[in-house]
């Protein structure tokens, strides 16, 4: 009998222990990784999703752009020719999720690059899928031209959006990050990125 009670005792004991041990696991299972991309794969971002590349061509304007990954540096240039009446850009997206689910960045306070900006005019947007009209929070990315990598760091509550009603960014629903070359004129970009992540 005192056999039976010390294996119940010790199975209950093991029971606690893994039920622990599973809740500790789900519950960090979802947070956030704060490297979103450090280029040191040439096709993924650090987070194992593939990096995205659009221009303003999807709608109209004539926008040329050249991504490539070196070294862990993604390098971004083209020129923007913009549709008539818009902005021109080009974009580069860092997925958050495979299938741009929400992801929760609440635990950060915003957004840190390393970045060159040789020509043109760079911004960085945080897409929320709360946002259904593609004017996503956003802030423009500024650094002296002088042939170095600067760090910037962008407070989540600094970013605005552009035409629409400004509302605050909801940080649990983050899919993505989107790094922009705009323009209201014809003109060149050139910018270099080392890393991504969250602060």
């Amino acid at each position: 009998m005192q056999t039976h009670k010390i294996t119940a005792f010790i199975l209950s004991k093991s029971l606690c222990f893994a039920a622990l041990l599973a809740f500790s696991s789900a519950s960090t299972a979802g947070s956030l990784s704060p490297l979103i991309d450090d280029f040191s794969d040439a096709k993924n971002n650090s987070l194992g999703f593939p990096r995205q590349f659009l221009n303003d061509s999807i709608a109209g304007g004539k926008t040329t752009t050249q991504q490539s990954v070196s070294r862990g540096v993604m390098s971004i240039k083209g020129e923007i020719t913009p549709p008539r009446g818009q902005p021109g850009w080009a974009s580069s997206v860092l997925l958050f999720d495979a299938k741009n689910q929400p992801q929760d960045a609440s635990a950060f306070d915003g957004i840190r690059l390393l970045v060159k900006i040789n020509k043109g005019l760079m911004s960085i947007s945080a897409n929320s899928t709360e946002i259904t009209n593609y004017d996503y929070h956003a802030a423009p990315v500024v650094v002296t031209s002088d042939g170095k990598f600067h760090e910037v760091k962008i407070p989540f509550t600094s970013m605005k959006r552009a035409w629409s009603p400004q509302t605050k960014l909801n940080t649990k629903t983050i899919s993505s990050l989107s790094i922009v070359a705009y323009s209201l004129q014809k003109g060149a970009f050139d910018f270099e990125v080392d890393q991504v992540s969250l602060y």
